[in-house]
């Protein structure tokens, strides 16, 4: 029997309709329906909350911490050395023994001083007895004047000669002292410059060791002349907090400005300064190299950022704020002043948003973003 066109493209439709039905693969254009859009990856960044507080504009520099006095001990008497009374490193205190020279030749001087001084005394004496003798006899005309007066030169001649042997005394106890040298300052002792049994003299350039004041202890350091006046103006409200730090920006010690330098180097165009740091831990060590911050000023009640969060761009500064979805969102800033490590954002940002301080190199506006290190609470 033949079948009419009509019925075989009804039979055609309706097996294409069973076939599409049961395929176990989809054809590609019923996989774009059927397939969800995938989620982008997030990008690792790291962020920042931005907070309002007090600022402190700082000067910085770069110094070196210089002891607060520094001894070289010399020896002031010729002789051999005896006997070393330190350890090398040791804490010492004015009036402590270092060093004993050999005191034999100086104590026989002193010996020989006190004798000559006996000597004189019993002569002094017995001038005196004669000048009394001479005075009673000339009251009688039984010696004449010149002898009386001869007798009292005598005496006078004496006493200054026992004076003398006193002086002589004096000196010879003191170089004898020398034979003992003391330490004359507070400090530590450092490497031993000379050994037990060698000869040391008081023209010795070398001397014997070096004594360094560590409590308190300087820092001394250049800053360029257009910070004087800021610097200079603080001074005069009260005292200039300088902050040493070490090379990783970390804090090692506080002090005070002490000294500013009369003049300004005309080759470098800077001003040398020193400040004054209370160093009880020792943190401080003489030839050290520090950076210094100098508080010039404090911004009170200002919000402020890390500076690695600014971002130049063609319309001026900006930064990424990562909203509650975590989806960041470029926004532009105007920013009051920059440290090294903090900007102060006068606005385009509020207090407690989100601000992304590394990784912006990877982002965009509009970014999906996961914050690895997020800031610690307060």
């Amino acid at each position: 029997m033949r079948r009419s066109p009509a019925a075989l493209i009804v039979l055609s439709g309706a097996a294409l309709a069973v076939y599409l039905s049961l395929a176990p693969v989809p054809f590609p254009f019923r996989a774009q329906s059927a397939v969800p859009t995938p989620t982008p990856p997030l990008v690792p960044v790291s962020a920042a909350v931005a907070q309002r507080g007090d600022v402190p504009v700082d000067v910085t520099g770069l110094g070196t911490v210089q002891a607060y006095n520094s001894v070289l001990v010399k020896s002031r008497v010729d002789g051999q050395i005896i006997k070393i009374n330190f350890s090398e490193g040791m804490d010492v205190r004015p009036g402590d023994a270092l060093v004993e020279i050999d005191p034999r030749p100086f104590q026989a001087a002193l010996s020989q001083a006190q004798a000559n001084k006996l000597k004189d005394e019993a002569q002094l004496e017995n001038a005196r007895l004669d000048a009394e003798r001479f005075k009673r006899l000339s009251a009688t005309n039984a010696v004449s004047t010149q002898q009386l007066d001869t007798a009292r030169a005598l005496v006078g001649q004496l006493e200054a000669a026992v004076k003398g042997d006193q002086a002589q005394i004096d000196m010879a106890q003191t170089q004898l002292d020398y034979t003992r040298i003391r330490s004359p300052i507070v400090g530590r002792a450092g490497t031993r410059l000379i050994d037990v049994g060698n000869i040391v003299r008081a023209t010795d350039t070398g001397g014997i060791v070096v004594i360094n004041q560590m409590n308190p202890i300087f820092v001394t350091f250049a800053l360029s002349a257009d910070a004087l006046p800021q610097i200079r103006s603080r001074s005069k409200i009260g005292e200039v907090k300088v902050t040493a730090q070490d090379s990783n920006l970390g804090d090692l010690a506080t002090g005070t400005l002490t000294v500013i330098d009369n003049q300004i180097n005309a080759a470098t165009g800077t001003v040398a300064f020193k400040a004054t740091f209370g160093n009880d831990d020792q943190v401080l060590w003489p030839g050290q190299f520090v950076n210094v911050r100098v508080e010039v000023d404090v911004r009170r009640n200002v919000l402020s950022l890390p500076v690695t969060a600014i971002q130049q761009g063609p319309d001026g500064p900006f930064v990424f704020v990562v909203g509650a979805n975590r989806i960041v969102h470029r926004r532009s800033v105007k920013v009051g002043m920059l440290t090294k490590t903090i900007a102060i954002v006068d606005d385009g940002v509020r207090p407690g948003e989100l601000v992304v301080t590394d990784g912006q190199y990877r982002i965009q506006d509009g970014s999906l973003v996961d914050v690895t290190a997020p800031p610690s609470p307060g």
